[in-house]
């Protein structure tokens, strides 16, 4: 698998706390001050593309969970 930043790493760490969720579930999960929930989601896709993250769809809903 690719390196990660930390930024990556803050969201994965996130993700991985709440064992798998939507986006808003994984920003709700995360520090102040937040990030935007349009960053949240492009980190997630790009950690998707590295492999660390796969995701089911619901309806629209996306959610996400570790590999």
């Amino acid at each position: 698998m690719e390196e990660i930043t930390k930024a990556q790493e803050e969201i994965l760490r996130a993700l991985w706390e709440v064992k798998e969720g939507a986006v808003s579930d994984v920003l709700n999960n995360l520090p102040d001050p937040k990030p935007a929930y349009t960053t949240v989601a492009t980190v997630i896709k790009v950690l998707e593309r590295k492999g660390y993250v796969s995701h089911k769809t619901y309806g629209k809903t996306h959610v996400f969970f570790r590999k």
